[in-house]
């Protein structure tokens, strides 16, 4: 269970998906002051951790009742447009919501944006394996939370 404070740093659940804020640092930008691309990967692989820490979802522990096969998460594809730069001390927020759960893999729809511009929008192919790095499928209660998640916001 998280605590007031884990809660608090991993965003929030809305009636879209996930929605968490990050400042831009002067180690997030190359020579030009902009945030370096790279760095656009890291802001989105926060949003996707802390979207399944608000769905319960621990990926250090993730595990299902009886289930000795083992269950893990790897980014198998992702398609980025880079539409906008961002600047040191620019606040923005990624969003993050499922478009497809199940069989052995998720799709998640990706935004990075500064206000209501967007800075970055990417598809992210998750393929769904098991404890061997074989594709295995997403267990069903699970697909479930995570199409179930833009109703609960």
């Amino acid at each position: 269970m998280m605590s007031t404070l884990d809660h608090a740093l991993a965003g929030e659940l809305t009636a879209d998906g996930h929605r968490l804020v990050q400042r831009v640092y002067y180690e997030d930008t190359d020579f030009s002051g902009f945030v370096y691309h790279a760095r656009y990967l890291h802001f989105m692989e926060r949003g996707r951790t802390d979207y399944l820490r608000c769905l319960g979802v621990e990926q250090g522990a993730l595990s299902i009742e009886g289930d000795t096969e083992g269950l893990m998460f790897v980014v198998h594809r992702m398609e980025i447009d880079f539409k906008a730069p961002a600047r040191m001390d620019d606040v923005l927020t990624v969003l993050t919501h499922t478009e497809k759960a199940g069989g052995a893999k998720m799709v998640l729809q990706q935004e990075v944006r500064r206000g209501e511009q967007v800075l970055i929008a990417a598809k992210v192919v998750i393929a769904v394996v098991n404890a061997k790095g074989r594709p295995r499928r997403l267990p069903e209660g699970l697909a479930a939370q995570f199409l179930g998640a833009a109703a609960a916001g």
